[in-house]
C-alpha cells in the first residue's frame, strides 16, 4: 500500500538552540510534502559549536524505536541518517536499514558526517571511519563533502583536488555501495569567488556539477539542509542535476538572507525565511554535465 504522504525515518539528533539536524530536517521535509518519522540519537541544549552544552545519550533508545516501529508495522519511503556519535549508533542504523528497506522502490540516504576542511571531527576516531565505509555500502544515496569523501577512501585530503582526480574517487566510492555520489565543499584553484558541488550517477554513468557564489561566512547545519533538500526532491521524483540544483539555490538564498545581520553565526541560517522557496520552481538551472 502506497503512503498518501510519503514518510522518512530521520536518524539525527535534537539540539535546543541552533538550526542544525532535526531542527532543519523536519521543517524543510514537511515543508516539501512529506512526513518525517525522527528516530533522534541525542538531544543537546545546544549544538556542539557552542562552547558548553548538554548532552543526552539515546543510543539505547534508539534499539528500542527500531523495535517498536517494527512491532507497529511501519514501512517508510526513504531512510535518512545524519551524524552518528559511535559505532552502536551505527550498527543500530544498519539494523533499521536492513529491517525497513525491502524493496527497490525506497531510497536509503547517508551523510556521512565524518569531518571538514581535512580534519576528522573531534569526537570520533578511525574506528567511526571504518563503521561509516560499512554503513555508506547499504546507502542509495551519500552526501559527503571534500573532507569526507577522503576520510572514507582513506586517501591525503586535496584542498583543490583536479577534476579528473575527484571524477576517479567518486567512481571508487561508488563502487563501495551507493548509486548516487554527492560531494560538497569543493573548491577550485584560483577561483576564490565559487564553490562547487559534483555528484556521480552510477546507473547512468555521468558526473554532474552545479555552482554557487561563495560568501565568506560559516553557519552550521547547511549540510543538514542541503542533504534534506535532496532528500525532499528525490522524493518528489526530481532527476539528480535538479535535485542538485533545488539543494544548492535554497542554501544559497538561506546564506544570503542570513549574510548582512548582527547575528550569531552559530545559530544556523534562517531557514525560516526561504522555506516557502521550496515551493516554488527553479528559475534558473545551473547544473552542468561533465
Amino acid at each position: 500500500m502506497k503512503h498518501s504522504v510519503k514518510k522518512i525515518a530521520a536518524v539525527h539528533d535534537l539540539s535546543g538552540c541552533g538550526r542544525v539536524s532535526l531542527n532543519v530536517v523536519i521543517p524543510i521535509l514537511t515543508e516539501m510534502g512529506l512526513q518525517v518519522c525522527p528516530l533522534p540519537t541525542a538531544i543537546l541544549s545546544s549544538h556542539t559549536q557552542y562552547p558548553d552544552f548538554s548532552f543526552l545519550d539515546l543510543t539505547e533508545q534508539m534499539s528500542l524505536f527500531v523495535k517498536q516501529w517494527k512491532k507497529l508495522g511501519l514501512k517508510f519511503d526513504a531512510i535518512y541518517t545524519g551524524y552518528l556519535g559511535s559505532p552502536k549508533q551505527a550498527e543500530i542504523v544498519e539494523e533499521l536499514i536492513n529491517t525497513f528497506h525491502v524493496n527497490d522502490d525506497q531510497i536509503t540516504i547517508t551523510d556521512p558526517v565524518l569531518g571538514d576542511n581535512g580534519k576528522l571531527y573531534k569526537a570520533l576516531d578511525t574506528e567511526m571511519i571504518a563503521t561509516m565505509r560499512r554503513l555508506i555500502r547499504k546507502a542509495n544515496v551519500i552526501t559527503p563533502n571534500l573532507t569526507e569523501l577522503c576520510l572514507l577512501l582513506g586517501i591525503p585530503y586535496e584542498q583543490y583536488m583536479p577534476i579528473e582526480t575527484l571524477k576517479k574517487n567518486l567512481k571508487t566510492i561508488s563502487e563501495m555501495g551507493p548509486d548516487i555520489v554527492i560531494v560538497t565543499s569543493i573548491h577550485e584553484k584560483g577561483d576564490n569567488k565559487k564553490t562547487y558541488v559534483v555528484a556521480y550517477d552510477k546507473s547512468a554513468g555521468q558526473f554532474w556539477k552545479v555552482s554557487a557564489n561563495y560568501l565568506p561566512a560559516h553557519y552550521p547545519g547547511t549540510g543538514d539542509a542541503f542533504t534534506s533538500v535532496i532528500t525532499g526532491a528525490l522524493l518528489q521524483g526530481d532527476s539528480l542535476p535538479m535535485a542538485l540544483d533545488r539543494a544548492v539555490q535554497f542554501i544559497q538564498m538561506g546564506m544570503r538572507a542570513t549574510f548582512g545581520y548582527e547575528y550569531d553565526n552559530r545559530e544556523g541560517i534562517l531557514v525560516e525565511r526561504v522555506l516557502k522557496t521550496l515551493d516554488a520552481p527553479v528559475q534558473i538551472n545551473s547544473y552542468e554535465l561533465l
